[in-house]
């Protein structure tokens, strides 16, 4: 595990060159982590990694959580803290950003008993995992696709109801875990299953850029970031602090965001269209344009806000057909072709 650490500079998130697409998937996620998460595939070295770490220490400071846990022992019910806090604990903590290695077993995901304390003290004390410690924060998994199956299974389940349930030797524990779930890859490794891959909330999909001055704009700002990362990131606050503020006011925004009815009846047609089983679709076309009209700075969702993210929101979702050489993202572009 490799948590965000204010002593390793991080390259930031506004200085980023293209990728439009999985950064502003991330920012949807980040005004409203209902939003289910975010799927990135691509290719390798396409700032896939570097996207969610900045964006994670991009954000404003949380409030040190004093989430407890509900522990059952015998029957018995208690609360105990998850992370203890010193008295003179930073009141103010940075967005937790924890990195889950495809190495990492259940019990060091999930959590489990504190064997130590068990053998030393003759007691049963739930030592937290990384679903804990991602609470508030971002759970990042690169090659997700090459994770085990029963792991994706529970971080999905997880993600999904912002609760973790360990069972352990007589020990049960719940506690909250709501984190932004977010999953990388590259499809030439393999795909996630269907049914899990339709849980995560958006799908970004990006490339190699192609653009001979956007590559050079890449290679120029990593090594000015590599020689002095100070005076780098001096000159990138400006745009740093104006994109939070932005994403501190939609979030304030957000409650008050409306979808009309007749939205909803195109989005509903859209998904109809498109084959698309089950009702994930339309409801995360739903929740993602509201995130969307919300970090535009208006209220009522328009056909632009659902027209941005119905590709990201779907492109996952459609039945796949080995023969048809049609890319996803275009199938869905012309689908909405006289609906939206």
């Amino acid at each position: 595990m490799r948590e965000q650490s204010a002593a390793s500079p991080i390259f930031p998130f506004t200085a980023i060159v293209g990728q439009e697409e999985m950064k502003r998937a991330l920012l949807l996620n980040a005004v409203d982590p209902g939003i289910g998460g975010v799927m990135i595939m691509g290719h390798r070295g396409t700032a896939k990694s570097t996207a969610v770490r900045a964006l994670a220490a991009l954000l404003p400071p949380v409030r040190a959580h004093e989430a407890k846990a509900e522990v059952f022992i015998q029957g018995v019910r208690t609360g105990i803290p998850l992370f203890p806090l010193e008295e003179s604990g930073p009141d103010l903590i940075p967005v937790p950003f924890v990195d889950l290695p495809l190495g990492a077993t259940e019990d060091r995901v999930a959590g489990t008993l504190d064997i130590e304390a068990a053998l030393t003290r003759g007691v049963k004390v739930f030592e937290p995992g990384l679903l804990a410690r991602a609470h508030g924060g971002f759970l990042y998994i690169d090659e997700v696709n090459l994770l085990e199956d029963h792991l994706v299974d529970l971080l999905l389940d997880v993600a999904a109801s912002g609760v973790n349930v360990v069972e352990r030797e007589g020990l049960s524990v719940r506690h909250p875990a709501r984190f932004v779930l977010v999953g990388s890859g590259n499809p030439e490794e393999g795909d996630l299953r269907p049914q899990l891959l339709d849980r995560f909330g958006l799908h970004a999909h990006i490339i190699t850029l192609t653009d001979v001055e956007q590559r050079v704009e890449i290679v120029t700002r990593a090594e000015a970031f590599r020689a002095n990362p100070a005076a780098f990131l001096a000159e990138r606050e400006p745009k740093q602090i104006a994109l939070r503020e932005q994403i501190v006011r939609a979030r304030g925004l957000l409650p008050n965001t409306q979808m009309s009815h007749q939205l909803l009846l195109r989005a509903a047609e859209l998904c109809l269209k498109l084959g698309v089983d089950g009702h994930r679709g339309e409801i995360t076309i739903a929740r993602a344009a509201r995130a969307h009209a919300a970090l535009e700075g208006h209220r009522d969702v328009n056909t632009d806000d659902v027209r941005d993210v119905a590709v990201m929101s779907l492109r996952h979702r459609l039945r796949r057909d080995p023969l048809e050489e049609i890319d996803t993202g275009e199938k869905i572009e012309k689908a909405m072709e006289g609906i939206m």
